[in-house]
Order: structure tokens, then sequence, then C-alpha cells
């Protein structure tokens, strides 16, 4: 082996596939399906879609600040959530300066539902429920449908 032939230069940016023509091609589906959206931003637009929903029916909601948290944050020692439910959503009522905010916690709720109807409808019930917390009505003022079935 006198003359052994050096190895090819590699190209000037990175290689995307290995030698046998595998890896990496592209993205599995294009930004603009839903197959491209988080989990979270679908979970997020499903509280948007019922806000926008009572909106129709309350234009006051349109001052209040709808935000979609992870999970509640534990306050207190851990004995004192012992035998407390994990809350699916909460309040907080308005200060100077500040609008009244509707808290929905998107883990809990994916927990308790199996697909995407039947979450939209949990989603749907705990803002209503937060809603008519913080206009002092009950929910079903809130919303004439609230707790019937989907079906």
């Amino acid at each position: 082996m006198d003359n052994p032939v050096p190895p090819r230069a590699a190209g000037p940016g990175p290689r995307r596939r290995d030698r046998h023509g595998r890896g990496m091609r592209g993205p599995v589906a294009p930004p603009q399906v839903p197959l491209s959206a988080s989990r979270a931003e679908g979970f997020a637009d499903l509280v948007q879609d019922s806000v926008e929903r009572l909106e129709r029916r309350w234009p006051q909601l349109a001052d209040f600040d709808f935000l979609v948290l992870e999970v509640p944050q534990l306050e207190g020692s851990p004995e004192a959530w012992a035998d407390e439910t994990v809350p699916l959503g909460g309040t907080i009522a308005a200060r100077e300066g500040h609008p009244a905010r509707v808290v929905i916690y998107r883990r809990p709720v994916e927990i308790r539902t199996k697909g995407r109807d039947e979450r939209a409808a949990l989603v749907h019930e705990v803002v209503v429920e937060q809603v008519a917390e913080l206009l002092g009505l009950t929910p079903d003022t809130v919303d004439p449908r609230y707790g019937e079935d989907s079906d």
C-alpha cells in the first residue's frame, strides 16, 4: 500500500445522513399541521376556545387574565395536602394594577381525561366554575349548558 487514498473531506455543513443514507431527513410534520403543536399549546387552545365561547355572553371577561400552569404550587407542609384533592383551577382576585385571574392547571386536567373531546369538556367546566366564582354567580348562570353531558 504505497499510495493510500486519503479520506474524503467533509462538506462545509454538518452531515445530515449517515453513510447508508439514513438519518434525519426533515421535520415529521409541517408547522401548520396540528401534529406539530405541543401538548401545552393544544391545551392553551382549549382554554382559549372556552373563554371565547363565554365572552360572547359575558363581555366583561375581556378584563380577566386567563393563565395555564402545569401544576398547582404546593403551599404549606406535605401533610396539609395528604387529604386534599388536587385542584384543576383557581382564581386570583383583582388588585391595584392587576386584573382578576383565572388559572387552569394543565397536568391535573390531562390526567383525568382520556381524549381531546373529554379534555375540552373538562376544561370548559373548570373555566365556567372559576369565572362563576369571580363573578359571584352560579356556574349554571355563567353557562346554561354547564353540567350537561356532551353526548
